[in-house]
């Protein structure tokens, strides 16, 4: 594996021994002392060109734990400002010694462009509305470790995917994982076309809610115009939002998620996303060992315990 950019772009046996490897590091985290020497003398640098808290950090702490050395770029006090181009730019972060770049960008395919311009490993750390593969990978870890197992599982996907990348890349990897995939969100919140996409589409919650083993929220994307498809946010609570009500209409083995930011009050219900069912917390840690396992297997790291 030469750069970690689409989940497409692996196998069902790709994602398993993956998910192997990051139950490996989620048992160093625990650790009194976090880290290991994995990675002593490489240099990860995160180029995050849209704004970020948990994937740039959970990298940063992955890439530590590790023993990397880290950069952090921010496009805001760079270069960019006078005119440089994202190539140059990435093309900069390779030569100061970066062995490998975790990028972000709005544009859809930003990732697999500067694969192409750098002799580093390249992770996808999110491209527009396309691809968020780590976050796809977390949610599964999260999954597996809850339930043991990630095939036969009913998981739905309800909010705002027609502008998502986390739907995206959890649809490939919930599918290629075993699980059965439903979509549940207003006409004019899912894609154009989902021909093709290896998922049951409905437009009820109520209808799925008592037969799902996890429901997935995704916020309304207003930066993306997620806000401007449907009348207002009271329906869109009253319709999709998680309430204390349709909480409890959930069978009790069920379990909430979400990738984050949450919207309190908008897809979830406060008391639900204070519930120990709710698993948002458990993914943010979840992440940090999928990331290490990302850059451990990009790197060529080795384990000397």
């Amino acid at each position: 594996m030469k750069h970690f950019i689409d989940i497409a772009d692996l196998e069902r046996h790709d994602l398993e021994s993956l998910l192997d490897e990051a139950d490996g590091f989620v048992e160093i985290l625990e650790r009194p002392i976090p880290k290991v020497p994995a990675l002593r003398g490489k240099t990860v640098t995160t180029a995050f060109f849209e704004p970020s808290t948990r994937t740039r950090l959970s990298f940063e702490r992955a890439a530590k734990a590790l023993s990397a050395d880290t950069m952090t770029f921010a496009p805001g006090t760079s270069s960019l400002s006078k005119g440089e181009s994202l190539k140059d730019t990435v093309q900069t972060l390779e030569a100061m010694g970066s062995d490998l770049l975790v990028v972000r960008h709005r544009a859809v395919g930003a990732a697999r462009r500067v694969s192409e311009w750098t002799s580093v490993p390249v992770v996808n750390g999110g491209d527009g509305a396309h691809q968020h593969p780590t976050q796809a990978l977390l949610d599964a870890l999260t999954i597996r470790r809850r339930f043991g197992k990630v095939e036969g599982l009913h998981v739905a996907i309800v909010g705002d995917i027609r502008h998502s990348r986390v739907a995206r890349s959890d649809v490939l990897a919930f599918s290629a994982l075993g699980a059965r995939v439903t979509l549940v969100a207003p006409r004019t919140l899912l894609p154009v076309v989902t021909d093709g996409w290896p998922v049951a589409v409905c437009a009820s919650l109520d209808e799925v809610l008592g037969e799902v083993d996890v429901v997935y929220l995704l916020r309304v994307q207003m930066e993306r115009g997620g806000a401007t498809v449907f009348p207002s946010l009271p329906e869109y609570v009253s319709r999709f939002g998680m309430t204390r009500q349709r909480f409890a209409a959930l069978r009790p083995e069920a379990i909430v998620m979400h990738p984050g930011p949450m919207n309190r009050g908008v897809e979830i219900a406060n008391e639900v996303a204070d519930d120990p069912r709710a698993l948002v917390l458990e993914q943010v840690a979840m992440g940090v060992a999928v990331r290490m396992a990302v850059l451990f297997r990009l790197l060529g790291g080795e384990l000397d315990e």
